[in-house]
């Protein structure tokens, strides 16, 4: 099953205001004049910047199968966890260091191996977690 990542309002005014900004200062140069041709090579990684912020945020998802596990994907960073090295699931908390292929806060902390963590943000925390649980029932589920 497919989960999309919930987009949080502080998320998307930051993302996308950022890209506005980045967008506008390339229209404003161009139309302006004010940049030369030999000041294009900025042009190029700005513009690459902004669509890897674009990717970031709308090609974050997750997908839940028992063959698999837990595919998750955000932009270019992409990884699996088995179903059955997952121990723990802390929801509605938001981890603030590490691994974090999401766009909201108060999602899901998914603990796995013996010291490893990943933080996700699927639309409904809920559906997510009976989802996983229907997979493993011996996760552990704490709030």
């Amino acid at each position: 099953m497919k989960f999309e990542s919930k987009k949080d309002m502080l998320f998307s005014v930051i993302i996308l205001g950022l890209n506005a900004f980045f967008i506008t200062i390339i229209v404003l140069g161009l139309i302006n004049g004010e940049i030369k041709q030999q000041e294009y090579w900025p042009l190029i990684v700005i513009f690459g910047v902004v669509i890897l912020i674009f990717w970031l945020f709308f090609g974050t998802n997750y997908k839940l199968t028992k063959q698999d596990g837990l595919i998750y994907k955000c932009g270019p960073l992409k990884g699996q966890i088995k179903i059955e090295d997952i121990t723990q699931i802390i929801k509605g908390k938001t981890l603030w260091v590490g691994l974090k292929p999401a766009t909201s806060r108060n999602g899901l902390i998914i603990k796995y191996n013996k010291y490893d963590e990943i933080y996700i943000s699927p639309k409904t925390n809920e559906t997510f977690i009976k989802k996983i649980l229907e997979l493993n029932s011996n996760i552990k589920i704490t709030e």
